[in-house]
């Protein structure tokens, strides 16, 4: 089946795409803000909060050379792909601008925001606007806009590789091909010795289901399984929690929340001093995410520490909820 066919048939509740990402140097090139490292500052600290209502980040950077550096400061989103099982989240709207603010030493700044709707290497961002079709590949205003497209324009679009068309017995499907990428990005001066420091605040649109397959037999897929374990490191105690509640006739519904920290290797040497809290917002609610040494320090709250740390790989948390369904 088609993106926008298997959405629906399988009922997902498809939100924004997840949260933020670790801070990176940057340059800007001939086709728009390209990531780079920098061998001159040093992350000396990022306390790190995450949960699917708020994300907060606190860092603090040194110059540690003895010349003076000024450079873009990049902060990527998530890629939003056409199918939502490629894509780290969807969404009912994409295209909404979600505030994003940042503050340095404790005065907030003026950030700017760049989207590219990428088809490989390709930048297609122009053939879309000149269609007025959404940057974005999912979500509501995607599919509206996919629904509204005349066969003519479907299929010079399909010709172009941005969408793959299927028609049968008078029906059409439309799967969007191209991905969203967004960054947020300002300009930073350094100075030679003295730590700066960087805060963000952001609302995260999550991604999510309407349903989940975690500790029902009746349902249990092999290859999701997997997933779900390398994904979100689902262990068979979360997945017996997750079947305790569906034995008290709860229905369970999923919350995605991700975070890019791989981008924080973009630094010179490792994250002196890493702090993350995961708060998975409700003591009834279940979460599980990849980490090492994670301790409960409260009934919502989820805390993981390191020194000297270079991140390997982003973090994408789980969360379940239990419902109980009106008779």
């Amino acid at each position: 089946m088609t993106r926008f066919a298997l959405t629906a048939a399988l009922g997902l509740v498809l939100l924004a795409a997840p949260a933020v990402a670790n801070d990176s140097t940057a340059a800007m090139g001939a086709g728009g803000l390209v990531l780079q490292r920098t061998d001159g500052i040093r992350m000396v600290s990022e306390d790190l909060y995450v949960s699917a209502r708020e994300v907060r980040v606190k860092y603090r950077f040194l110059n540690h050379t003895a010349e003076p550096i000024e450079t873009i400061v990049a902060f990527p989103m998530p890629d939003i792909a056409g199918s939502w099982e490629e894509s780290v989240g969807g969404d009912v709207d994409s295209d909404r601008i979600v505030p994003f603010i940042t503050w340095v030493d404790d005065h907030a700044v003026h950030v700017q925001l760049e989207r590219k709707a990428m088809l490989g290497d390709r930048d297609v961002t122009a053939e879309l606007a000149a269609m007025n079709l959404p940057f974005s590949p999912s979500g509501q205003s995607a599919m509206t806009a996919m629904e509204a497209l005349s066969d003519p324009d479907a299929d010079r679009l399909a010709a172009a590789g941005l969408i793959a068309v299927e028609r049968q017995d008078g029906a059409r499907w439309i799967t969007t091909n191209w991905t969203l990428k967004t960054t947020w990005f300002w300009t930073q001066y350094f100075e030679p010795g003295r730590e700066v420091v960087i805060e963000h605040l952001y609302a995260p649109a999550t991604g999510g289901s309407a349903g989940s397959i975690v500790g029902d037999r009746e349902s249990d897929i092999p290859d999701a399984a997997a997933e779900y374990a390398a994904r979100y490191c689902t262990d068979r105690d979360f997945i017996a929690a997750a079947a305790r509640k569906r034995a008290e006739g709860l229905y369970l519904t999923e919350t995605w929340v991700n975070y890019i920290l791989t981008t924080g290797a973009n630094w010179s040497g490792p994250i002196g001093d890493f702090r993350l809290v995961v708060d998975k917002g409700s003591p009834d609610a279940l979460v599980s995410f990849c980490a090492e040494g994670v301790r409960k320090i409260g009934p919502t709250q989820f805390e993981v520490r390191h020194q000297n740390w270079t991140p390997t790989r982003d973090l994408e948390i789980l969360i379940l909820t239990g419902h109980r369904l009106d008779p």
